[in-house]
């Protein structure tokens, strides 16, 4: 799985200071949908952890602030934890899978958890 490159930039007025350089797109297996985002895209990182080089923030961040797939089907806050896991776990990050998607799917979802936790 490639880690998108980006840079650190001052923060913004909603304190993302991360830029994605590159764009993602994200395959979900376990949901069959596709979440992706465009050079630019802004990021605060992994809010409330130690930012770490991973796909999973940069995906879950997408998920929560637009609340969708790129289908335009609502994503909830347990698909958008659900899927941060998956990405960590793929990298290799067992347990930061495991207590990551605990504190987003209790602490975050943004416009997912607008849409229902489950």
């Amino acid at each position: 799985m490639k880690i998108p490159e980006y840079k650190v930039v001052e923060e913004d007025d909603d304190g993302k200071g991360y830029v994605l350089l590159e764009p993602i797109r994200y395959l979900s297996t376990r949901y069959g949908k596709v979440v992706s985002a465009k050079a630019g895209y802004r990021s605060d990182g992994a809010s409330g952890a130690m930012d770490i080089r991973s796909l999973g923030w940069w995906v879950h961040d997408m998920l929560c602030d637009r609340g969708t797939w790129d289908d335009g089907t609502p994503c909830t806050n347990w698909e958008a934890s659900t899927v941060l896991a998956d990405i960590l776990r793929d990298e290799g990050r067992w347990a930061r899978s495991l207590y990551w998607w605990g504190a987003t799917w209790l602490l975050g979802g943004g416009k997912a958890r607008d849409n229902g936790m489950w």
